[in-house]
């Protein structure tokens, strides 16, 4: 066993969906057995076992909707992730299967290599009904659905009204998040250790409705002020919840942190580089 992470506890989960993760779980769980305190495996997405058992690092395999479905289960008990792709993007989960093996101590050992991240802590309040709080690691996009008519939603931020946007919808999200649906949405990219919350109206009708960067502190309020009957709230691409008019999406940071842990072969800026080609001049044949 080697020393330096012979007495570190880890839990493997893998995504149940993925033959691939399940085959991976097997491989990197023998792997394990006599570098660390394997503490248990499980095809799940839940980590309230990997909680229960003190577990020092949790090795997810998956990609990176099951590495965010990892975090969002543990809630404010945060424990490191070990993101093993076996997906298709990668961009968080940054290891392969090969590449683990080979920085498996330095993953275990090295708390320098584990990235605190922006979450938020969002909130759908709705008359009558007790409030109903999500985690959310990337995103909340409320957008607009069947009919499919423009809506409009209220903006606050910290009490003070800021703006009515018409049109598709807005993004709300974390700088991790930023390389999600808001980059896509036209969106900034941010650094994940920057501290800030970034807004993206989708298809704004209105040409002065420019994504906006706020402090990492704001309480953001959306209003549904005109919604259609199938306008929803959705967070992390994962949970779903429908909106009326009248309901409140209220925004704020987590006191918990994302903990993820770096691949300590690549710089900050590879993914950004080798998985979204950022800068890279385009190739006209």
């Amino acid at each position: 066993m080697s020393p330096a992470s012979a007495h570190r506890r880890v839990f493997f989960l893998s995504n149940p969906d993925k033959p691939e993760a399940s085959a991976a779980l097997d491989d990197l769980g023998a792997f394990a057995e006599s570098r660390c305190d394997v503490v248990g495996r499980s095809d799940d997405l839940n980590g309230a076992a990997a909680i229960a058992a003190g577990a020092d690092r949790i090795v997810v395999l998956g990609g990176d909707g099951t590495l965010i479905g990892v975090a969002r289960s543990l809630g404010d008990r945060q424990i490191p992730l070990i993101g093993v792709n076996v997906g298709k993007l990668g961009f968080l989960a940054e290891f392969s299967v090969d590449e683990l093996k080979g920085a498996f101590d330095r993953a275990l050992s090295e708390d320098g290599l584990i990235d605190h991240r922006a979450m938020l802590d969002v909130g759908l309040h709705r008359d009558g009904d007790p409030e109903s709080t999500y985690l959310a690691v990337n995103d909340c996009v409320i957008q607009a659905g069947p009919p499919f008519r423009i809506i409009r939603l209220g903006v606050r931020i910290n009490g003070e009204h800021l703006t009515d946007v018409d049109g598709d919808g807005l993004i709300v999200c974390t700088p991790s998040g930023s390389t999600a649906h808001n980059l896509s949405a036209g969106g900034p990219i941010m650094q994940p250790g920057v501290e800030a919350i970034i807004l993206t109206p989708l298809n704004p009708h209105s040409l002065t409705h420019k994504p906006l960067v706020i402090e990492r502190d704001a309480v953001i309020e959306i209003h549904a002020v005109d919604v259609n009957p199938g306008t929803t709230a959705i967070i992390d691409g994962q949970v779903s919840c429908a909106m009326s008019p009248g309901d409140r999406v209220s925004i704020r940071r987590s006191a918990a942190s994302f903990l993820v842990v770096r691949n300590p072969q690549y710089t900050k800026w590879h993914k950004l580089v080798t998985k979204l080609h950022w800068g890279q001049s385009p190739d006209y044949g």
